[in-house]
């Protein structure tokens, strides 16, 4: 049984000796005024305050809005000597669980206490249930970079609002399905269906269907009874539509129908179904260029993005980098039956310096490369592949240029590495936007993204 405490608020004491006396159960403390209230609420803070409303100094209904500000979730049961309509609807409106009149019927008094500390009980079960939750599904973001702590902490604050779409934005292997199930794993629908879709890997005309299902006999080759789509799946939990830049413009307009309304229309059907969903999307597309080369709704753009979580590469912060190869040596130690105490210092070196193409997705390959490959105790840069041809990460300050000795230097490899550097602080200045970063060094925005594939990400376009 839980235990539960109690605060009376009565400036009459038999009515505080006589709650006292009938609530047994509970640990009851009786304070005169709301001035006494406020002072033991310093150092004590219980389930339930019965606050009587007509009390000498500070009435119940100013300290109902002083201990409201301080406690927005703590239950009350207002106290009245008559039936005031206007001041028990003003209590009311400030969140008040119900209200008895005095003089008090202890059994019914006692009712109304049973019922509200329920509700209190069902509240405390389904904060467990999902901290419970939280604990066997949220994915492990591991970080030390301020960066990251930054992202993770407005996932917290923007999952409590089941309504507002997220768009999450970053590079390829950033993690941004990670962030995805955080946003699920930490919102009221939490205990609902996590339903993903890659709109990247399937062909264009079968997205639509995958999407929003279809009715039977609604297509040549369609199953006889229909199917249910991913929206229709994800009905009181949340829709992850990953790299969504690619969704083809139908999509596109039945997906800004459905946010708009909640309702969407299946294939071949006439009749609109409706679906309670979160929706999070997720893009390493620079999605502004998209809209102004008509590749992507502008109106589709800004309702989905009503809030952007950023993430950035792991690139842009070295020092998140060992810490998360730690986590991963162990997540592929205790995968592969093997014991791993750590790493080389040559091997941490050389993870620190690396440019990361694929990001965290990257750096897990080399590790589980390792742990496969090597005997232990310690995993070695070569058991991983941080071979002599491993590309080091552009340094952060300003490029520098080596002098001309009686050697000579190859002139073109030189200024290459003078153009990589450049590009790399605008890209950091831009935040990761290419359109931002391209013109920060006068480009235009499609010689920025071949120069970048070529001398960052090590690519041709």
């Amino acid at each position: 049984m839980l235990d539960y405490s109690i605060f009376v608020v009565d400036d009459e004491e038999f009515i505080r000796d006589a709650v006292v006396m009938n609530l047994p159960g509970y640990r009851v403390r009786a304070l005169a005024s709301a001035e006494e209230a406020l002072e033991a609420l310093k150092k004590e803070t219980p389930d339930l305050i019965l606050l009587d409303i007509g009390l000498p100094g500070m009435d119940g209904v100013q300290a109902l809005g002083r201990i409201k500000a301080l406690f927005p979730q703590m239950l009350f049961i207002m106290i009245t000597a008559y039936e005031d309509v206007n001041t028990v609807v003003s209590a009311m409106k400030q969140g008040v669980y119900d209200y008895v009149v005095k003089p008090l019927h202890m059994e019914s008094l006692k009712a109304t206490i049973d019922n509200a500390l329920e509700s209190i009980r069902l509240r405390k079960e389904v904060k467990a249930l999902q901290e419970r939750c939280l604990t066997e599904n949220l994915p492990c973001m591991v970080a030390e970079s301020h960066q990251i702590q930054g992202v993770m902490e407005l996932v917290k604050r923007v999952a409590q609002s089941p309504d507002a779409p997220v768009l999450v934005l970053g590079e390829t292997g950033t993690g941004k399905e990670l962030i995805a199930a955080a946003v699920h794993y930490q919102s009221p629908l939490y205990r609902g269906p996590l339903v993903a879709l890659n709109c990247a890997a399937l062909p264009k005309d079968l997205i639509e269907s995958e999407l929003f299902g279809y009715e039977p006999g609604a297509f040549s080759g369609a199953k006889a009874g229909g199917k249910k789509g991913l929206v229709e799946q994800a009905s009181g939990g949340t829709l992850f539509l990953d790299e969504v830049g690619d969704l083809p413009a139908e999509a596109q307009a039945k997906l800004l129908r459905f946010l708009d309304s909640g309702q969407y229309y299946k294939i071949g059907g006439t009749r609109p179904s409706q679906a309670q969903v979160r929706v999070v999307a997720a893009t390493n597309q620079d999605l502004e260029r998209l809209v102004e080369e008509g590749r992507f709704r502008r109106d589709l753009y800004f309702r989905l993005g009503v809030i952007k979580v950023e993430v950035p590469s792991l690139n842009r912060r070295p020092e998140d980098v060992l810490p998360i190869a730690r986590h991963f040596l162990g997540e592929m130690a205790a995968k592969y039956g093997k014991q791993f105490t750590g790493f080389t210092p040559q091997a941490e070196i050389l993870m620190t310096r690396r440019h990361y193409q694929g990001n965290v997705r990257e750096l897990k390959g080399l590790v589980e490369r390792g742990v496969l490959v090597g005997a232990g105790p310690l995993l070695g840069a070569e058991e991983m592949g941080l071979g002599q041809g491993s590309p080091d990460r552009p340094g952060g300050g300003e490029p520098s240029l080596p002098r001309l000795g009686p050697e000579g230097l190859d002139l073109g490899q030189t200024l290459e590495q003078v153009e990589r550097d450049y590009l790399d602080q605008a890209l950091e200045l831009a935040g990761g936007n290419e359109t931002k970063a391209a013109q920060l060094v006068g480009m235009n925005y499609h010689t920025f993204r071949y120069r970048k594939k070529k001398l960052l990400d090590g690519e041709e376009e």
